[in-house]
């Protein structure tokens, strides 16, 4: 898969009552992963755990391309595994096409949901069409914890979500938009964008939690700065590809 979905449709083409008029019946979780062999055991006890609580939950691992024994790993725990070319956007929108759940839930690999996540999500899907999760930050740096209320605290005023927080949204709407645009970097951006004509997005306050390696690894000030320094780029019309050259 190298592109979106479908043209996106315009705002105006399509009224979210008669496109959006009911709550969703099922729910797909698409979770992308590449080479996440050390961490996927974590993972597959999470996803594992949250399917017994919710037995109709469908859960599709999309790999794009892992040289480990993540797919095989997946596989043995009882998982569906999906294969896409390499890149999360990409991912996402081959699970997204492979599922068949009335609501998608994006969830990184290095993301927990909280507790009654699936309970959250359906009360705000009753309310619109799509959303995210607040986030907090695992780690042992203090600046961490201020770095994920940064970030609830920016998603909530300008109405763009970030990956990272679960981005959740009735699969209507995902289609109408075209998906996660086919782009190396600021993918969930673009897709917040889109969606934002429509409506804001539903600012859940319970929290995902993120792992903070990036952060611990690279720096957190330096980390920080990089990523603001991307996002300002992005803003101002540099391309998703030429910021990802700088991506770390």
């Amino acid at each position: 898969m190298t592109g979106n979905l479908i043209k996106p449709a315009s705002a105006g083409s399509l009224s979210s009552v008669s496109v959006l008029s009911s709550v969703p019946a099922s729910l797909s979780v698409i979770v992308p992963m590449l080479n996440e062999q050390s961490s996927l055991p974590e993972l597959l006890v999470h996803l594992s755990s949250l399917q017994a609580e919710h037995p109709a939950l469908e859960i599709v691992l999309v790999d794009g391309g892992s040289h480990d024994e993540s797919v095989a790993m997946a596989e043995a725990a009882g998982f569906r595994v999906v294969h896409s070319s390499r890149g999360r956007a990409r991912q996402m929108n081959a699970g997204a096409q492979a599922s068949y759940g009335e609501c998608l839930l994006f969830l990184h690999a290095d993301t927990r949901l909280p507790s009654q996540a699936i309970k959250h999500l359906q009360q705000a899907l009753e309310h619109g069409s799509w959303g995210r999760f607040d986030v907090s930050v695992s780690g042992s740096a203090r600046m961490l914890h201020v770095v994920g209320f940064m970030i609830n605290l920016r998603s909530r005023l300008s109405g763009i979500a970030t990956g990272d927080q679960a981005m959740f949204m009735r699969r209507k709407r995902f289609e109408q938009v075209g998906g996660f645009p086919d782009q190396p970097l600021m993918e969930d951006i673009e897709l917040s964008k889109r969606l934002r004509r429509y409506e804001h997005p539903q600012c859940l306050r319970a929290r995902v939690t993120t792992s903070g390696r990036r952060w611990m690894d690279y720096g957190v000030w330096r980390t920080i700065f990089l990523m603001w320094r991307l996002r300002w780029a992005y803003w101002r019309g540099v391309s998703a590809e030429q910021l990802a050259k700088l991506y770390i």
